[in-house]
This record gives C-alpha cells, sequence and structure tokens, in this order.
C-alpha cells in the first residue's frame, strides 16, 4: 500500500487523499487502516462533509474516550493523549469549510483526509491524487465490486470497461454494482453506450461501502455550488479538448476588437461579455481574477492544472457530462466557438506552433470531416486560416472560398482585406496541388497589391514569394528563380539579412538552383542559410531541421550518398519525435528513400517508398503532385529491382496522371516519359518504347524557343 506513516514518528503526520474518485479515495484508505490497524491504539472514523457531522463526529469521540461530550473536549484529548491514534477525517469535499478548526495541534497521532479539493494540501505532509487509477488496481476492482470471476477471459472485459471509464474509481465501483446485480459483464459497455446517463446516476441498491454519492449526484452537488462565472467557463471549456486547456487561449481572446468587416458587434457580444469578468479596472486582462475562477473549479477536482505546461484539464467524464447538462447547448457552442475565432486573429504568422496547439480544441468544437464542416459565419475566415496553418488542406478551401465570396461584396475586389484572403485561399491551392488556380489567384494578388500598396511592402514581398513558388511547382523554372533572386535583393535591403523572411528567400533560391541542377550553388546558399537559422531559430527548430534535410537531397544529387543519408537520417528522427507523421514526415522519409536507391539498396528504398506513396494518397489524394511524385519514383524502383510487370503499371499510371495535372511539358511529366521509356526497353516492348519516344519529341519541340 502506501507507506504514509511509521510507528517511531515524533510528530503527528496529516495525509491527504484527493481526487474526483469519492468511493476511490475512502476505498483505498479503508484498505491501508485495515492493512496498517496494529500501528494504531485508536482509530477514529468522522464524516467530514459539513461542519455539523465533523463536530457530531469528534463529540461522539469525547464520549466514548470519557473526556466530555463536546468537540473541542475531543481535540483536546487527541493533543494530549500520548497514544497512537489516527482519526481519519472522509469526504472533506467543501472549499468552503475551514478544517484547520478540526484537526488537533500535538506532536502525536496521525490523521488521514479524503477530498475532492487538492487545496487541503496545506495541511498535509504529503498528498497522493487518486482520481485516476492504474489499469492493474482498476481490473482487480471491478472484477471484487462485480462479483465476478478474476479469469483471463473477464480480465480482457474488464479493461475495455475500466478504460471507458477513464479508471476513474467511483465509476468502477458503481459498473461494478450494476454488473453485479444484472450479471452484464460482456454486455456492460455496449449498454453504457447507449445509456451513459442513466448509468452513471443510479445509486446502487448494495454499497461497496458506504460513500452515498453516485459519479453524476458528485458533480452535480459541486456544479451547484460554483459560481456563475466558474460553470460557464466548466462548460465552455466542455466543447474543447479535455487536455491542454490554457490561460491564453482566452486572455488572446479577450484582446479581440470589432472590425468593420467580420463579425458584428452584436454576433460577439456574448463571448465578449464573458470574458469583459477577468478584465480588470483599466480593461486589461487580469490574471489573478482567472486564476481566482480556476481554482473554484480545482477546489472541486472539476479540473486539473498541470504546473509545467501551464494547461489545464477535465476530467474526460466530466467533461462528457458538463456538456451533457446544457440547457442551451447551441449558444454555449457558439460562445466557445467565437472565442477560438477571436484568439485566432490574435496569432502572428510566427506562432504556428500555437495554431498546431489549438488544432484538437477545434476538432473537439467541430467534429467530423470537411464536408459537414460548421463554423459560425463570420469567423470563416479565422478558421480557415488555422487550418492553412495546420495542414487541413481541404477544411481550409471549404471556409476560405466563402470568406473571400463575403469579402469581395462587402469590401470590394480591391480591398486589402479581400487581397488576403484571396491569397490564403491561393496558398491553399498551392497546397491541394491545383497548382494552375493557385498560380492565377496570386498573380490577382500580386497586381493588384502592388498598386493598393506598392512593391516594397512587406505583404506584398511576401505575396510574391508565393508566387515564385507556385512557378517553381509548374515547372517554370528560369521565371521562378528571375523573380526569387529579384526579391531577395530587395529582402536583404528593406529587411535585412537575418530577417526570417530574407532567410526563406535564401532556401527558396537554394531548391531553384538544386532543381536546375546548380548543385554547387545550392550548397552554398543552403549551407549560408543553415548557420543564419541555427543561429536565429535554435538548431532544434522544425525550420532548422527542414533546412538541414534539404542539405541532405544536395549532398544526394551530388553524389556524396553517405553525407546525405547521415543528415536526412537524424533529422527525420528529430521531426518524428517533435510532429509524428505529418507531410513533411513523409518527404523526408521520400528523400531517404532516393539516397537508398541512389547507394543501391533497392530493398530498402522500395519499402519506404511504398508507405510514403500509400500515405500521401491517404492524406493528399491521388492525383496531387507531390502523390504522383511518390508514384513515379516507386515505380523506378519496381523497375530497378527487376520487377517490370509493376514499375509498367504505376509507371502508366504516374505519367497519364502527371500529364492531365502538370501538362506534357512539365519538367516530372518528362521526367517519368523518359524513365517509363527504359521500363518499356527492359521488358522489350520496343513499339510502346517508340511511342513514347515520339510523345517525347513532339513536346520537347514545342518547349524550343
Amino acid at each position: 500500500m502506501y507507506d504514509f506513516f511509521s510507528q517511531n514518528a515524533s510528530k503527528q503526520r496529516v495525509f491527504l487523499l484527493h481526487g474526483l474518485g469519492g468511493a476511490g479515495k475512502t476505498q483505498i484508505a479503508l484498505t491501508f487502516i485495515e492493512e496498517e490497524c496494529s500501528l494504531f491504539t485508536d482509530i477514529f472514523f468522522i464524516d467530514a462533509s459539513t461542519q455539523s457531522t465533523i463536530e457530531a463526529g469528534l463529540s461522539e469521540m469525547a464520549v466514548a474516550k470519557t473526556s466530555g461530550r463536546s468537540h473541542r473536549e475531543a481535540l483536546q484529548w487527541l493533543r494530549t493523549t500520548q497514544e497512537k491514534w489516527l482519526v481519519f477525517l472522509d469526504n472533506a469535499d467543501d472549499p468552503k469549510l475551514n478544517l484547520n478548526a478540526f484537526l488537533p495541534r500535538g506532536r502525536h497521532g496521525n490523521v488521514l483526509i479524503t477530498s475532492r479539493n487538492p487545496g487541503l494540501s496545506v495541511y498535509a505532509g504529503a498528498n497522493h491524487r487518486v482520481s485516476d487509477m492504474e489499469e492493474e488496481d482498476a481490473v482487480p476492482l471491478l472484477l471484487t465490486s462485480a462479483a465476478q470471476d478474476d479469469t483471463p477471459e473477464n480480465q480482457k472485459i474488464a479493461g475495455e470497461i475500466v478504460k471507458e471509464l477513464s479508471y476513474l474509481p467511483l465509476a468502477i465501483v458503481q459498473a461494478g454494482a450494476f454488473i453485479s446485480r444484472s450479471g452484464a459483464l460482456e454486455s456492460y459497455l455496449s449498454l453504457y453506450h447507449t445509456n451513459k446517463a442513466r448509468l452513471l446516476s443510479e445509486v446502487p441498491t448494495q454499497s461497496h461501502d458506504d460513500y452515498a454519492w453516485t459519479v453524476y449526484t458528485t458533480w452535480h452537488i459541486s456544479f451547484d455550488r460554483l459560481s456563475p462565472t466558474a460553470a460557464t467557463l466548466l462548460q465552455l471549456c466542455s466543447f474543447l479538448h479535455h487536455k491542454g486547456i490554457s490561460e491564453k487561449l482566452f486572455s488572446a481572446a479577450a484582446d479581440y476588437q470589432v472590425k468593420t468587416y467580420g463579425p458584428t458587434k452584436e454576433e460577439v457580444e456574448q463571448p465578449v461579455e464573458f470574458l469583459g469578468r477577468f478584465k480588470g479596472s483599466t480593461g486589461a486582462w487580469d490574471s489573478l481574477q482567472f486564476m481566482d475562477v480556476t481554482n473554484e473549479l480545482r477546489a472541486y477536482s472539476l479540473i486539473n492544472y498541470d504546473a509545467q505546461t501551464k494547461t489545464f484539464s477535465i476530467h474526460p467524464l466530466v467533461h462528457a457530462w458538463s456538456q451533457s447538462i446544457l440547457t442551451e447547448s447551441a449558444a454555449y457552442k457558439s460562445c466557445m466557438t467565437s472565442i477560438i475565432g477571436m484568439q485566432i486573429t490574435a496569432l502572428a504568422p510566427e506562432e504556428e506552433d500555437l495554431a498546431v496547439l489549438l488544432l484538437p480544441h477545434i476538432d473537439s468544437l467541430l467534429p467530423g470531416d470537411v464536408t459537414h464542416l460548421v463554423v459560425v459565419p463570420a469567423f470563416d475566415l479565422e478558421y480557415g486560416v488555422l487550418y492553412l496553418y495546420t495542414g487541413r488542406f481541404a477544411h481550409a478551401e471549404k471556409l476560405l472560398v466563402p470568406a473571400l465570396a463575403t469579402r469581395c461584396a462587402a469590401l470590394g475586389d480591391d480591398h486589402f482585406e479581400t487581397l488576403v484572403t484571396m491569397n490564403h485561399l491561393a496558398t491553399t491551392y498551392l497546397r491541394l496541388g491545383r497548382l494552375r488556380e493557385a498560380e492565377a489567384m496570386q498573380s490577382i494578388v500580386v497586381k493588384k497589391g502592388t498598386l493598393l500598396l506598392g512593391p516594397d511592402h512587406q505583404y506584398i514581398l511576401v505575396a510574391i514569394n508565393n508566387l515564385a513558388v507556385m512557378y517553381a511547382g509548374l515547372g517554370r523554372y528560369e521565371e521562378a528563380l528571375s523573380i526569387q533572386v529579384d526579391l531577395f535583393e530587395k529582402e536583404k535591403r528593406i529587411l535585412g539579412e537575418d530577417h526570417v523572411n530574407t532567410l526563406r528567400g535564401m532556401l527558396n533560391l537554394a531548391g531553384l538552383y538544386t532543381l536546375l541542377k546548380r548543385f554547387d550553388e545550392a550548397e552554398e546558399i543552403q549551407s549560408a542559410a543553415i548557420e543564419k537559422l541555427k543561429k536565429i531559430k535554435g538548431e532544434e527548430h522544425l525550420d532548422t531541421l527542414h533546412a538541414i534535410a534539404s542539405l541532405g537531397v544536395i549532398y544526394m544529387k551530388k553524389g556524396r550518398l553517405e553525407e546525405a543519408l547521415e543528415l536526412q537520417s537524424t533529422v527525420l528522427r528529430k521531426q518524428e519525435e517533435s510532429a509524428g507523421e505529418d507531410l513533411d514526415t513523409l518527404t523526408m522519409m521520400g528523400n531517404i528513400a532516393v539516397t537508398y536507391r541512389e547507394m543501391g539498396r533497392f530493398d530498402e528504398a522500395e519499402r519506404r517508398e511504398v508507405h510514403v506513396l500509400q500515405t500521401r494518397k491517404e492524406l493528399l489524394g491521388e492525383n496531387h503532385p507531390d502523390t504522383l511524385l511518390a508514384m513515379s519514383n516507386s515505380a523506378w524502383t519496381y523497375h530497378l529491382l527487376g520487377r517490370f510487370e509493376e514499375a509498367e503499371k504505376l509507371g502508366v499510371e504516374a505519367l497519364e496522371k502527371r500529364r492531365a495535372v502538370l501538362g506534357d511539358s512539365h519538367p516530372d511529366t518528362v521526367d517519368t516519359m523518359q524513365r517509363l521509356m527504359k521500363i518499356f526497353e527492359a521488358s522489350g516492348k520496343k513499339e510502346k518504347q517508340e511511342e513514347l519516344r515520339v510523345v517525347l519529341q513532339q513536346v520537347e519541340s514545342r518547349s524550343e524557343p
């Protein structure tokens, strides 16, 4: 059990068991007392739920020890006796109750407190949170409560049940009581999924212990004691993900200013009023007021705080319950959706990491696939931009298209905010692989934006950079290079050599030189940019790692394969640790596969390329240029492995799609043609090889100046 006390302790010991657990805390305490009862001469059980129950329990103690009849006389006896006593104060949950008046003074004895209020830790020499159990303890508790045999089959079923109950002791005990009465161990989960509220509210006929409250009763009692602001905050947070809730999410939203476009004053009236409750007399955000409210919720263990991450979390069952009791669910959800939208407007472009942290909350607010995406209309732009930042490109398009239409109608085609929205949508089309649409829209942004803001405005410089990237994607490398060289010189002059946008320009230049096979120039610029990134952003920043990975590609192109593989492998490992398997990770995997192929390690290349191709199909679709690159690479690796039938099938598909998506004259399409000709040659299909040679000659003749 827990080694809380020592027989040789020279001073009084106070220990706190706290959390949501209810019966779980009591059960742990009782188990400890039962196992260690030989340590104590006297053990006193007191219901500490109210002042009157504590006074009554102490008065009974005074009578039992013939020291008087009042609670004060009981405390006097505890102070003066030399016996090794234990006072068990159970369910001291009311945060408004001052427990200090009922703790005996002196150097002897022990006090064990169970509570949902972690604030009582000020009295305790040690405390332990028992809200969630480990599975190895939760499964036996359920089987014992349910009066079920401890067989491997029952353990497996019980493991699934306690996981669904998020290992909450009180919920486990309650489930066990129902199962013991009904025998429904195997069917409990299906019943729970359709009758959660009823099962968690049902009082068992036979109780596992003296704890009389059910899971839902416990929370209802606590909720009814909350201030209106604390109750509202809890229910608003029930629409967010149950982890990673930060004060900044609300404080940044509180700075929102109503603009002439976007949400009206009436549309944000409700969230503005709520956030205003945390503002001081000057109108600035008051962290102390926010802390007072969160401390109130913590006092009832309705939320938890992680001091290391500075974020709050809500137990999953409390999270679901607090939303289920809402009578105006749509209004609360709309308010929380607006608060997130207001928070997004406060994000700076360099805070993309914060955007990633917001994504789980947005997924909780707006569940379902992109076809069912519904957002408060006034914040469609904000949510669309965040989806763009975080790689949800289809979601971004669904919101940015109507956002652009709204701004065109309200502000006109030439308004700055219209152009900003158009730029976001053009970038979304680029990410979706719809390069022609992206380039057409971005050209309009650059043309109109230059007239509106001037050629040296920072926003225009970014828009021009995006246009150069789109030219590169379309295979127009020389045009892209011409734009990028001029832009780089301008950014150095206007922004300085170490500005993040200037560094971005350096990296884009290196990328274009790589595409144009000017590898020495590419390496020189890429290496210089990496050194600057290390100083400005740090060696482990994702931007630095991505730049190093690109240097590995340059090394590979130059035939420095061992150096390339070492760089790429190191960066991929760090990328996976930091970001998981996202699109950037897949790009690095694909590049490593090419390096393995160049080294003659075809099996290793093939294994990675199959994974990259399949995952890109799932994430980007079968016609995305990145998917087609993976398809072409896989076809060529099959050819090198002598698997000509697979190589031909995949190569033909890659060529057909690249011709449709990129056009015949795109360098990637031409590369696929050349590879497929060699595949036909290797498999003895001379006629198909010749047909493709004719097509290739026609393409080359059209490309000649």
